[in-house]
């Protein structure tokens, strides 16, 4: 089977599986169409009192089965249009397999698409189809993801990323203070920007930091002691000015710096560890486990982020769930709220997600039926499989022409 995406109705029988477990359960399932679209969700953030608008890229994916299940998985920070077409190309080679064969499945994605080397486009592309074979997974299964992974807690914390591209001091601050009222007890920024990406280097890296330590200051003066501050370079600094960083903002007690160091180099990091007493996250922006597992031997890191947007999906979190746990070391994830909550839940490294505000009006643009946060918890849905379903007029909506 081909051609474009095909939805269920949602109220059905055979959508949610909840309804008809038992012969979900004894049938017997096969891959047969695997799908992709390039998105381009727009959204505004006047509710955190910013008149901004953002343009999210991201790709999305159904699969199908034989027997009519139906799963959905998404990637982000991507090239939408090129991953697609690497999805659509590499789907006729999934078809007539097993969906609950994840592993099987991911091999055949990661030989197909990478030829065995590191390959960020390729982990994208098996992010979304992954996520959606565990859909797939927990519905044939009447049974949620994150149960399968392990059901390590039925409640996640999160953390608001505050988002807002171009933001000044003052509409960083307002954003913050909205999403504290919402019940959030710790807030991220983004700093180093632009940085290393920036090759017209139109101002210098010293001028950079030292605006981002302003902005820091500013938002400890608006947030209070008793909030937390994180930041994130996104891996645009280098070690010298990430360091200068840290010199600079010592006095606002910021939590954890996330991904500050070109190419998240495993080495460099390490020596900003042993230089700095303030955690430092990384691993949103990895794909393969190898990258975790060179961050664990060094000692590089305080906390791992495998992220199931990016990193391969939820097949491959759970591996690295695995590492940190044999390293004594927890995980946190992001980017994709909804998604990431799973593999927080079923590991028992897990900790907390992330409330990222661009990311989560995409979601909200898009899918229906997530479990809505209290202030800053969510409960795990009892729903088989992610647990909540895409709006078929706003995926064709927002489908790149």
């Amino acid at each position: 089977m081909s051609g474009g995406l095909r939805y269920a109705d949602p109220h059905t029988k055979t959508s949610r599986g909840r309804r008809n477990d038992v012969s979900q359960q004894s049938i017997q399932h096969k891959i047969a169409r695997v799908h992709a679209v390039p998105l381009r969700v727009l959204s505004d953030f006047s509710w955190l009192g910013v008149n901004r608008q953002n343009a999210a890229s991201a790709c999305f994916v159904e699969v199908e089965t034989d027997t009519g299940l139906k799963g959905h998985g998404i990637t982000q920070h991507s090239d939408s249009a090129a991953v697609a077409v690497q999805i659509n190309n590499v789907g006729p080679k999934l078809h007539g397999l097993d969906p609950l064969a994840n592993e099987r499945i991911w091999h055949v994605l990661y030989w197909t698409l990478s030829g065995g080397a590191q390959v960020q486009y390729a982990s994208w592309a098996i992010s979304a189809i992954d996520t959606a074979i565990w859909d797939i997974k927990g519905k044939a299964l009447n049974t949620p993801v994150w149960k399968l992974l392990g059901a390590a807690r039925d409640k996640v914390q999160a953390y608001a990323t505050i988002g807002v591209p171009g933001a000044d001091i003052d509409q960083l601050c307002e954003a913050a203070r909205r999403l504290v009222a919402m019940g959030f007890k710790c807030v991220k920024t983004q700093v180093g920007r632009p940085g290393l990406d920036n090759l017209r280097g139109q101002k210098p890296m010293i001028e950079i930091v030292r605006n981002d330590a302003r902005r820091i200051k500013a938002l400890r003066e608006a947030l209070g002691d008793e909030i937390e501050i994180g930041i994130d370079a996104q891996c645009r600094l280098d070690l010298t000015h990430a360091m200068e960083l840290v010199r600079l903002i010592a006095p606002y007690h910021v939590s954890f710096f996330e991904e500050p160091l070109v190419q998240n180099d495993a080495l460099l990091m390490a020596d900003m560890r042993r230089r700095t007493t303030m955690p430092l996250h990384a691993g949103q922006s990895e794909g393969l486990a190898f990258r975790y597992r060179d961050m664990l031997l060094h000692n590089a890191i305080d906390v791992l982020q495998p992220n199931v947007s990016v990193t391969g999906g939820i097949t491959n979190c759970i591996r690295i769930a695995g590492l940190a746990s044999a390293f004594n070391v927890p995980i946190n994830g992001g980017g994709y709220f909804w998604h990431n909550m799973h593999v927080q839940g079923g590991c028992a490294a897990g900790t907390t997600v992330e409330y990222q505000t661009a990311a989560v009006k995409t979601c909200e643009a898009i899918f229906t039926g997530m479990p809505p946060l209290d202030r800053d918890w969510i409960t795990l849905p009892d729903t088989p499989g992610l647990g909540f379903d895409p709006k078929p007029d706003m995926i064709k909506e927002f489908t790149v022409k």
